[in-house]
């Protein structure tokens, strides 16, 4: 697969406890993205966590869902302070991107309509398209999109639309808890996809550790990759 794989250290929109007991026990493993969300555990466990990844050589990532200007300024300046790579999620705000644009860090927003814990996606796939280019075109490199959790039509349908039709990267968020959704992520080919609560319930490997559900992924990923050689 060309996709990254971003292995996230979440379950049902939280950090897990104990999340840098799980990265040290995976760090070996051949997964350059590694990230979390900014709730579940407290900050300065965040900030270990951080350090961590980035001492392994990993490319961390704060994921936050959150829909205020507010508390998105908030996740951003958190995010910068603290050294992460990425920040993804949040809605877009012209002041927060005012702030972010001077850091070296890459912004990806959610684009549709987004709302509610679990979030969920809204809004014709054209207009998705159309804000995603809008982003760009602010200079924004890339965007966040929950494609299987989209209510408005078909989930795979609009990932291929938009991944087709966008200029910014792209990461497919949300629910890729099964083999036949890692193979479609293949074939809809974004520049990177999460995976987080489906390894820690076990969905790639039953009665099995993270690391082997993680292993699993890899070895799924491995061999579509092989296939297409």
């Amino acid at each position: 697969m060309n996709s990254n794989l971003i292995v996230m250290l979440t379950h049902n929109d939280l950090t897990v406890k104990n999340a840098l007991n799980y990265f040290e026990e995976c760090q070996d493993l051949p997964v350059e993205y590694w990230g979390f969300k900014n709730v579940g555990i407290p900050e300065k466990d965040m900030r270990e966590l951080v350090i961590s990844m980035k001492n392994a050589g990993k490319k961390t990532i704060l994921e936050v869902v959150t829909y205020s200007e507010e508390s998105s300024m908030k996740a951003a300046e958190f995010a910068c302070k603290n050294g992460f790579d990425y920040l993804i999620g949040t809605l877009y705000f012209p002041n927060v991107w005012d702030y972010l644009k001077s850091q070296l860090i890459n912004y990806f927003p959610f684009v549709g309509n987004v709302y509610g814990s679990p979030s969920i996606l809204t809004g014709s796939i054209e207009d998705i398209i159309n804000q995603a280019n809008e982003l760009y075109e602010k200079s924004i490199p890339g965007v966040d999109i929950l494609a299987y959790r989209y209510r408005d039509g078909n989930p795979e349908t609009l990932a291929k639309q938009v991944i087709t039709q966008i200029k910014p990267k792209a990461i497919l968020a949300g629910s890729i808890d099964n083999i036949e959704r890692i193979k479609s992520v293949n074939s809809i080919n974004p520049w990177g996809f999460t995976i987080g609560s489906a390894l820690f319930t076990q969905r790639f490997k039953e009665d099995s550790s993270f690391r082997v559900n993680l292993e699993n992924v890899l070895n799924i990923m491995e061999t579509i990759k092989s296939s297409v050689v």
